[in-house]
């Protein structure tokens, strides 16, 4: 039977036998930190885009608190004292309130309008294989790169021989239709990523198309829909060309035009406070809105890249 024989240690050069003593590590390296100069100028840029972005704002909202004496002796130093006034002024006065009910009414209209016959045609495009499928698709995709001052002279009289110029319908109608595209592409891609398993046991347990579209899969879709929801939200809330052509009769302004009848009024009037607190009015909702979804809406855009 044959054994196996350990073998002797080497010996070192003293002829001793080595030990884990005796082996010493090799002293660490200084390990330079890799993209540092990238870092700091990535951080500096973003910290000027912050400041560019951010000043203009404070600026407007502490000046909307000031008199029309102070906006000109002293524009960069903090208010005296709040000024109420200005806003009241601008709310009552300058229509405002008015301009704020019907924006709400329209954008309101138009955004729930858009959400629900975009998620359906979305969901259809990305999830049924039909004839026509591709074609339909890159419709709603050519609709996105349709500048929309070529439509202004056509859907002027298309709008008026339907009989809905000045009206809020007729608005939440054009509103719709010029959302729809980017809508549809967005919730496209959204509705890919969602996972089939879960809709294929929903047909399984004999739940119908509809059910399964409202119970099942708009529910996984929130993400999406929150980010299209404010991006639809900015747009249609600072579009200002479709309601000037469209929309011409003075009870029925929306917020945009408000906005430059009051630039005029009070810039005759020299009434700047006015003007200023009109302005933070219009900006407070886009604010408010983006501050609360804003961890939806980048939850939205990486969803499809995490998956």
């Amino acid at each position: 039977m044959k054994t196996t024989e350990t073998p002797a240690p080497l010996p070192a050069e003293s002829g001793a036998p080595i030990t884990k003593t005796d082996v010493r590590p090799p002293p660490p390296v200084k390990e330079k930190k890799e993209g540092t100069v990238l870092n700091v100028f990535s951080h500096g840029v973003l910290v000027i885009w912050a400041f560019m972005v951010v000043m203009p704002l404070l600026w407007a909202v502490m000046t909307s608190f000031k008199d029309d004496r102070s906006i000109f002796s002293s524009p960069w130093s903090l208010p005296d004292s709040l000024h109420f006034d200005n806003w009241s002024r601008a709310w009552t006065q300058a229509n405002m309130s008015d301009y704020f009910l019907n924006t709400v009414l329209v954008v309101g209209g138009s955004l729930i309008g858009t959400l629900v016959l975009g998620s359906m045609a979305a969901y259809v495009l990305a999830r049924f294989d039909f004839p026509g499928n591709r074609f339909i698709y890159f419709l709603f995709i050519g609709g996105m790169s349709f500048p929309i001052m070529l439509a202004l002279v056509p859907l002027f009289y298309v709008v008026n021989n339907m009989g809905l110029l000045n009206t809020i319908h007729g608005l939440i109608l054009v509103y719709i239709a010029y959302s729809l595209p980017f809508t549809v592409f967005f919730l496209t891609a959204f509705f890919r990523t969602l996972p089939t398993s879960i809709a294929e046991a929903a047909f399984v347990d004999g739940a119908s198309h509809s059910r399964t579209f409202f119970q099942i899969m708009l529910p996984m879709a929130k993400p999406g829909l929150i980010s299209v929801g404010i991006f639809n939200f900015l747009g249609q809330w600072n579009q200002y060309m479709l309601p000037t052509v469209l929309n011409t009769d003075p009870d029925k302004r929306v917020l945009t035009q408000g906005l430059v009848q009051l630039a005029v009024s009070q810039g005759y009037k020299g009434d700047w406070s006015g003007l200023f607190a009109g302005l933070v009015m219009a900006m407070l909702p886009v604010l408010a809105a983006y501050i609360i979804f804003q961890r939806q809406v980048v939850q939205g855009l990486t969803a499809g890249a995490l998956k």
